[in-house]
């Protein structure tokens, strides 16, 4: 068996900075045992696999808006070419006060005496939004230490999936300036830290547009890798993300 393979970073225009992911080309279902081998061997936190939902489909005539749409296990997924990246169009999810002491022993025990200025929750992802103090700079946040070890044993409940750190940014001080930065982590499903996080941001994007007062808005996650997201806001309710992608390989899989 010989699949197209290819790996592409996302929410970058350079080449290994942004989320890397592994894009296999599929002709037929496979067995759900060659999904995961596949995926192990990419060693990547996520690998996707594309087939056509019917052998006739022609994407290049059936796409002339440059629109695909993917049918996911999440749901839908609208992707469109725009002229300087791609939009991908996902849900926006709201966010609601959470008290300090209910989650207090999971943020001190990732950030230790850091300020804290905001806690939100999500309950539609299951992701805690922790705002650091307007005190803090870009740097401070690219360089804080988060110990996410003890965090699924402080948290067990399943309530919380993924621990959101986001800081307000800097428009004016900056040669490319954003509205505000985040770091996201997900040791609960074996995700020390995250390159860059699209599903963190339908939280983020909810949350800066209310304390912001902005539709419009440009993110960088402060990752090593690190990675700019261009996000808008609809009237229906839904969140456009707008970012570069690199492809850095592309060969045949045998296997």
């Amino acid at each position: 068996m010989k699949l197209p393979i290819f790996i592409a970073d996302a929410f970058t225009a350079t080449a290994f900075r942004g989320n890397p992911a592994a894009v296999c080309l599929l002709e037929n279902i496979l067995e759900e045992d060659s999904h995961q081998q596949i995926a192990r061997e990419m060693n990547l936190s996520e690998t996707a696999f594309i087939r056509k939902l019917q052998p006739t489909d022609n994407f290049i005539q059936k796409n002339t808006n440059s629109t695909l749409t993917f049918v996911t296990l999440s749901g839908e997924l609208k992707a469109r070419k725009a002229e300087d990246g791609i939009v991908l169009d996902f849900p926006l999810y709201p966010t609601f006060p959470q008290d300090f002491h209910e989650v207090g022993d999971l943020i001190k025990a990732a950030i230790g005496d850091t300020l804290v200025q905001d806690i939100r929750y999500s309950p539609d992802t299951r992701k805690l939004l922790v705002r650091l103090s307007d005190s803090y700079d870009r740097s401070f946040l690219e360089t804080l230490k988060v110990n996410t070890e003890p965090l699924p044993q402080i948290e067990k409940t399943g309530r919380v999936k993924g621990l959101i750190l986001t800081l307000k940014g800097e428009p004016g001080g900056q040669a490319a300036p954003y509205d505000f930065y985040s770091r996201y982590f997900a040791p609960w499903v074996g995700l020390p830290e995250d390159p860059v996080t699209g599903s963190a941001h339908t939280i983020l994007s909810s949350y800066w547009s209310q304390q912001l007062g902005k539709k419009e808005m440009r993110a960088f996650q402060c990752s090593r890798r690190g990675g700019e997201l261009d996000i808008s806001l609809r009237a229906d309710g839904r969140v456009d993300m707008k970012g570069g992608a690199a492809i850095v390989l592309e060969g045949t899989l045998t296997a």
